[in-house]
């Protein structure tokens, strides 16, 4: 009894994180302030916290690479334009819509991984494609009239590329993350990048609003807290503990749950042709994820083969 609930732990810490995650569109929308201003506030505001804790961090498990630090706040780039692309995705599409959009980065990691590292997709990954392309197209609204926001083409626009920059964020922290322990100092270096990216752009763009209402400052903080916080520092903790299929198959936890809380908070109920497209959306990001893990697992086990028969002819 008491082993099954030790080894249920890190489930329970990837699902409570996965569901803290999901009021994030609605916590946007409540704030109803502009993309890189609510960007900004997401990533500034828990930085006092996780500065504390990357502290304890380090005097426990000592001090990180530098270049392993300078590499994971470039990821924070990325997480910015991710966070501005994802304001405007919620604002033309609709918070529970907007967050199905934004959770395709896996399809986008296999797209990267051939284009940069040469990493041929495998057939299963672009029959995984044809079905899921569909799938945007239904929910986001363009197909059968059940937009639940203004603009369903650009808020789909929008939402593949906040997928295709998360892309980009997932692949440089698996790049330099490595075995280390640092969890919340990598968290604290890829939201200060974020902070830094979303200033950039707010100063280039004449976006960024400081001066917000009261209310508005409230809702962001609860964002910075139930996401920037909590939510991350629960899925970057529990991860390294589950299965691949385990784990993708509980982060999709965040977009049904925010379909749910869209229809609850903000009146925004998605069609059947939508949740329709949200289940072939949900199913194929599993599908390609669990073949990842497959496939992964048997060149883990091919190449463990090789090396005890080497050692047994030496």
């Amino acid at each position: 009894m008491i082993r099954t609930s030790i080894r249920s732990r890190p489930a329970v810490q990837a699902a409570f994180g996965a569901t803290c995650l999901s009021a994030s569109a609605i916590l946007i929308t409540l704030a109803n302030v502009g993309p890189v201003t609510a960007a900004f506030y997401r990533c500034a505001l828990p930085l006092p916290v996780l500065a504390v804790l990357a502290v304890a961090e380090q005097r426990r498990y000592g001090p990180r690479p530098l270049a392993s630090r300078g590499y994971t706040g470039l990821a924070g780039l990325f997480l910015a334009a991710n966070l501005v692309l994802w304001v405007h995705s919620i604002a033309d599409v609709g918070a529970g819509v907007a967050t199905v959009l934004g959770n395709l980065q896996v399809l986008f990691v296999a797209a990267l991984a051939w284009a940069v590292l040469g990493e041929h997709p495998t057939r299963r990954y672009l029959v995984t494609l044809l079905v899921v392309l569909p799938g945007v197209v239904m929910v986001s609204g363009m197909a059968g009239g059940g937009a639940t926001g203004p603009h369903p083409a650009a808020g789909a626009a929008y939402g593949l590329a906040t997928s295709a920059a998360y892309a980009c964020f997932l692949l440089i922290m698996r790049q330099t993350a490595g075995a280390t322990r640092h969890v919340a100092g990598q968290l604290f270096d890829a939201t200060a990048g974020a902070a830094a990216g979303a200033l950039l752009l707010g100063l280039a763009s004449g976006g960024l609003q400081l001066a917000i209402p009261w209310r508005s400052l409230g809702w962001l903080l609860v964002l910075a807290l139930s996401s920037g916080i909590i939510g991350w520092l629960l899925i970057t903790s529990s991860l390294p503990q589950l299965p691949a299929d385990l784990s993708s198959l509980l982060l999709l936890l965040e977009p049904a749950a925010a379909l749910i809380l869209a229809a609850i908070v903000l009146g925004q109920r998605a069609s059947l042709i939508q949740i329709t497209g949200a289940v072939l959306v949900c199913g194929g990001v599993l599908t390609a994820t669990r073949n990842q893990d497959r496939d992964h697992r048997k060149a883990v086990t091919g190449e463990m083969a090789v090396a005890v028969n080497g050692r047994a002819r030496s």
